[in-house]
C-alpha cells in the first residue's frame, strides 16, 4: 500500500506539479484550451440555436447555488444555471467549452448591431469542414447569415476560404470560416 501510495504521489506530483510552477511557459496550464462563458436570455432556445443551426453537444450542465455565486463575485446572490457544450462532444476531453449560463433577472443586453459596438469579448469563431453543409443546417434551423453571408475572405488572409456570420438568441455573433460554398 505504502509503495503504491508513493507511486501515485510521484506521478501527481510529475504532472500537475509543472502546472503550478512559476515557470511562464506552455506548461504553466492545466488544458490548452479556455472555457468560454455567455449569459443568455433563455436557455433552452440558445441550447436549441448552439446545437441544432451551428452543431454544438450538449455534454453536461450543473447548478451554481446562490450562495456559493455571491460568495465567489460571480453574481449578487442569484443562482446560475448553466449547459455545457463542445464541438467535439462528450469524448473530446481538451475540447473548448461553451457555458451557457442563465441567470433570472439579469442585465440587459449589450450593442451588438456590429462587433466593434461594445468593448469585450464580441464573438466567437467556429472553424468549419464544409460550407454547404453547414449553411444547410443553419437554413433547416431558421437561421440566416447576416449581411451578405457567406464572403470570400480576401486575398491578404486567405480567400480559399469563406466566413458566415450569424447571431444567436441573444444577438451575440457567431463567425463560421471554412471552405468557399461549392454551390
Amino acid at each position: 500500500m505504502k509503495k503504491y501510495f508513493l507511486s501515485v504521489a510521484f506521478i501527481s506530483f510529475y504532472y500537475i506539479a509543472p502546472a503550478f510552477s512559476d515557470n511562464h511557459e506552455v506548461d504553466e496550464f492545466i488544458e490548452p484550451t479556455i472555457d468560454v462563458g455567455c449569459v443568455v436570455n433563455n436557455i433552452e432556445a440558445s441550447v436549441k440555436f448552439y446545437t441544432e443551426a451551428i452543431g454544438f453537444k450538449v455534454t453536461g450542465g450543473f447548478k451554481v447555488p446562490s450562495g456559493f455565486a455571491k460568495s465567489a463575485g460571480l453574481t449578487e446572490g442569484k443562482e446560475l444555471d448553466i449547459k455545457v457544450l463542445t464541438l467535439g462532444g462528450a469524448e473530446e476531453e481538451e475540447a473548448t467549452k461553451l457555458k451557457l449560463m442563465q441567470v433570472k433577472g439579469s442585465g440587459g443586453k449589450a450593442d451588438q448591431t456590429h462587433i466593434d459596438s461594445t468593448l469585450g469579448f464580441s464573438y466567437i469563431t467556429v472553424f468549419i469542414k464544409d460550407t454547404d453543409k453547414t449553411l444547410a443546417r443553419l437554413k433547416k434551423a431558421g437561421v440566416n447569415p447576416i449581411a451578405k453571408g457567406p464572403v470570400t475572405l480576401p486575398k491578404n488572409l486567405d480567400p480559399s476560404l469563406s466566413l458566415i456570420i450569424v447571431k444567436d438568441p441573444d444577438g451575440n455573433f457567431v463567425e463560421l470560416v471554412g471552405p468557399k460554398p461549392k454551390n
